[in-house]
């Protein structure tokens, strides 16, 4: 379902220069309320991680061992450069609670972990599509939530103005600020272990247990 936007046509169109990945994406607009339901929500899915994994075998756990091999594919080592879902997961695992940041943040985490995939929100109109999907060209880099960031060897997306996210840490140019009402969530998922009916079956599941915000649309773009 296509639909017009600030930001380009939803769904964006996307050139996979990288092999095996799935980009599941959905465009949401937050609801309002529902707060004590989104914070149940957080610390649900936590519980749910650690009846589910542990820390010692989190890296073998198949949907994640399947992402550190297309990280691997694209040039980058997932033990020195943690997928954000792994990085998010271990945190959960070693006994902190998911935080409250932004009810469509919090969505997307509770989604990240839940699927164990790495997932982001971008604010709605702040990339313009088309976009591409690569492994990042030696000089390549964003100023990421992190700070300065080498892109080289790392998958990541980008647009015409030049990278703004990876399965690692997202650019500042796409963050979601207090008064963002509207975003685009991708779920950057293994194609052939987690299919886009599977991310989109989860969603759906967090937002009956907390109706923070409207689906207005979803679609996957492959390879």
């Amino acid at each position: 379902m296509a639909q017009a936007s600030a930001g380009g046509a939803f769904p964006p169109r996307v050139t996979h220069e990288l092999g095996g990945w799935t980009l599941w994406w959905a465009d949401l607009a937050t609801l309002g309320g529902a707060h004590d339901a989104l914070a149940a929500l957080r610390a649900e899915v936590a519980r749910r991680a650690r009846a589910s994994h542990t820390i010692a075998a989190l890296a073998e756990h198949p949907v994640a061992a399947a992402v550190r091999r297309l990280f691997r594919q694209a040039g980058c080592d997932p033990t020195r450069h943690r997928p954000s879902s792994e990085a998010l997961l271990r945190r959960v695992l070693k006994g902190e609670e998911l935080p409250a940041i932004h009810p469509l943040v919090d969505l997307n985490n509770c989604l990240s972990v839940s699927l164990a995939v790495p997932s982001c929100v971008m604010a709605h109109g702040s990339v313009t599509p088309p976009l591409v999907l690569r492994a990042g060209r030696p000089g390549d880099a964003m100023l990421s939530m992190r700070g300065p960031y080498d892109l080289e060897g790392k998958p990541l997306l980008a647009d015409a103005s030049g990278p703004f996210g990876t399965p690692i840490t997202d650019g500042e140019r796409v963050r979601v600020l207090p008064g963002t009402a509207r975003a685009w969530l991708v779920a950057y998922l293994p194609g052939r272990v987690v299919d886009a009916a599977c991310a989109a079956d989860a969603l759906a599941g967090l937002l009956r247990e907390a109706p923070v915000a409207e689906l207005k649309a979803s679609a996957a773009t492959h390879d």
